[in-house]
């Protein structure tokens, strides 16, 4: 009796051995399978314990689906941004966005775990991180571009290298650094005379001595005035709204007045043509548009000996409307040419004072017409004169009776 009684116990224990180890099985087919099928039937504490780690595997797959698109997002969010980045971990690359790549030379698919310092192509950047001291950047230069690189150190052997393109920004502050120098150079000297004047007239007694000292006094402040002036309208042409798109430009009538004005600055030393080709009229700013041909004429003017032509001209071509400005004066080298617009910039800077030029007529001149849409074309050679072609697009045009663009 025993003896059966024992039987029976090891078989129970077999067939529940069994079971338990076919659960194990299933289980552990299930968990290697992790293609979200749903784990298989089973009873007892065994079905409980499968529902339990399937709503467990459930809930982590939905955190790691939400941990994959935020870490997605942000990585868009820095291929977006206008600066460069570079994810370290140590010394080593692990992700960068694609300002980044440009900047340093970096291929992320080949060199991702490599040292970054191995690949910079700026000698001062290895220098700069290597260095204990981060908390300025640091400034280098290329041949052509000029970056800002800071390192930001995070979490645990992690930094971001930051790099900025500041191009821009060091032409922009040596423009500003060179404008206010030219300002101060072209005050100086009028301040300078006018000051050495007043300190003449004190002790002089002769009246016709102290009438002349008061006419170069009233010329050299005429200068500075001219000078205020020039500086105003072009503040005021950078800073102001662009021009109505309703304003409609007798153009007849402006170059029948400028005409009239060339004459009266020339005062008969040259001889003046005004030819229209075009009954078109602009569309835009007229005070700006005229103090803009009015430099280009009275530029003529000026560089143009006695007994010279100046030729001012209105006509229509298949791209739109252009003014033109055409002069048998002394000319311009091809080198002086590309920077004629820049404020303050003189081929002669002895004659520009002589015939009274401030330096910043042609710089109005290029603001006054990008304002309107339109582009300035200088044509001239030593010797055989210069033509200045203000030209407008035929949206900027309006025909005599009213019609926008090119009349038919």
């Amino acid at each position: 009796m025993l003896e059966w009684t024992g039987w029976a116990l090891a078989l129970v224990l077999a067939i529940g051995l069994g079971y338990h180890m076919r659960n194990l099985r299933a289980l552990s087919r299930w968990l290697g399978a992790d293609d979200g099928r749903d784990p298989p039937r089973m009873m007892g504490a065994w079905d409980r314990f499968h529902a339990l780690l399937h709503r467990s595997r459930r809930e982590a797959a939905k955190r790691e689906a939400q941990l994959a698109d935020q870490v997605a997002r942000w990585r868009a969010a820095a291929r977006a941004l206008p600066d460069g980045v570079v994810i370290l971990e140590g010394d080593r690359i692990a992700w960068c966005n694609d300002t980044a790549a440009t900047h340093f030379g970096i291929d992320l698919a080949k060199d991702t775990g490599h040292a970054f310092t191995h690949l910079v192509r700026f000698p001062e950047v290895g220098s700069y991180l290597e260095g204990g001291d981060h908390a300025k950047p640091v400034i280098v230069r290329s041949a052509e571009r000029t970056f800002s690189i800071q390192l930001v150190p995070y979490g645990v052997d992690q930094s971001l290298v930051l790099s900025r393109d500041i191009t821009r920004f060091e032409k922009l502050e040596s423009m500003r650094r060179e404008f206010v120098a030219n300002v101060s150079h072209e005050m100086r000297t009028p301040l300078t005379v006018v000051s050495g004047f007043l300190e003449t007239l004190r002790d002089e007694t002769d009246p016709r001595a102290a009438a002349r000292y008061i006419d170069l006094m009233t010329e050299q402040a005429k200068r500075m005035e001219r000078l205020v002036e020039d500086l105003l309208t072009l503040s005021s042409l950078e800073s102001s709204p662009p021009p109505s798109m309703e304003e409609s430009i007798d153009m007849s009538k402006v170059v029948e007045r400028l005409g009239a004005e060339a004459r009266a600055l020339s005062g008969g030393r040259h001889r003046i043509e005004v030819e229209r080709r075009s009954d078109s009229n602009l569309i835009g700013s007229e005070k700006e548009l005229a103090s803009a041909f009015g430099n280009l004429v009275s530029n003529a003017i000026r560089y143009t000996p006695e007994g010279g032509v100046v030729r001012l001209r209105w006509r229509e071509d298949d791209g739109g409307a252009a003014f033109e400005v055409e002069d048998t004066g002394i000319g311009i080298a091809p080198e002086h040419i590309p920077r004629l617009t820049e404020r303050f910039y003189r081929v002669d800077r002895g004659r520009s004072r002589e015939t009274g030029g401030t330096g910043l007529g042609l710089a109005i001149v290029k603001h006054a017409l990008a304002r309107h849409g339109a582009t300035l074309a200088i044509h001239s050679a030593p010797g055989e004169g210069s033509r200045f072609t203000a030209q407008f697009a035929g949206p900027r045009l309006r025909s005599s009776s009213g019609e926008r663009g090119l009349p038919r």
